[in-house]
C-alpha cells in the first residue's frame, strides 16, 4: 500500500466544480455537519476519503473510489456540510459517530442548481 499526502487530492476550487457538477433537481432532506479535529490526522483522512473519494496510483494503474458526494440524493455544500435525502442519513451519520464525531443534523430542502 502507497502512503501520501492527503493534501494531494485536495485541488484549488474543487468545492466549486463538485457543487456545479451536482444534479439541478429539488431535494427534501437534511444537512449534516460536523467538526473533525485537524490534529488528528488519522480522523481527518478516514472523513475525507469516505466523503470526498480517493484516487490511488498502483503500479501505473489509477484506482478511483468515488466519496458519499458522489451519491445520488447528496449535495456537498461546504467545508464539513452535506444535504442528504432520507436515504443517506443513517450511513452518513453512522459513520461519523463510528469515528468520534458527533454530527448536527437539520431538516432542509434545496430548490435546483440554476445556471446563471
Amino acid at each position: 500500500m502507497a502512503f501520501r499526502s492527503i493534501a494531494r487530492n485536495v485541488t484549488h476550487q474543487a468545492s466549486v466544480r463538485r457543487a456545479r457538477t451536482q444534479r439541478t433537481t429539488r431535494l427534501t432532506g437534511f444537512v449534516v455537519t460536523w467538526d473533525v479535529n485537524s490534529r488528528d490526522r488519522a480522523q481527518s483522512g478516514r472523513v475525507r476519503r469516505f466523503v470526498y473519494g480517493d484516487k490511488t496510483h498502483v503500479d501505473g494503474k489509477l484506482y478511483t473510489y468515488p466519496g458519499f458526494v458522489h451519491r445520488e440524493g447528496v449535495r456537498y455544500l461546504g467545508q464539513s456540510v452535506l444535504f442528504v435525502t432520507k436515504g443517506h442519513l443513517e450511513a452518513l451519520c453512522g459513520f461519523l459517530r463510528s469515528n468520534g464525531l458527533v454530527p448536527v443534523v437539520t431538516e432542509a430542502w434545496l430548490g435546483r442548481i440554476l445556471r446563471l
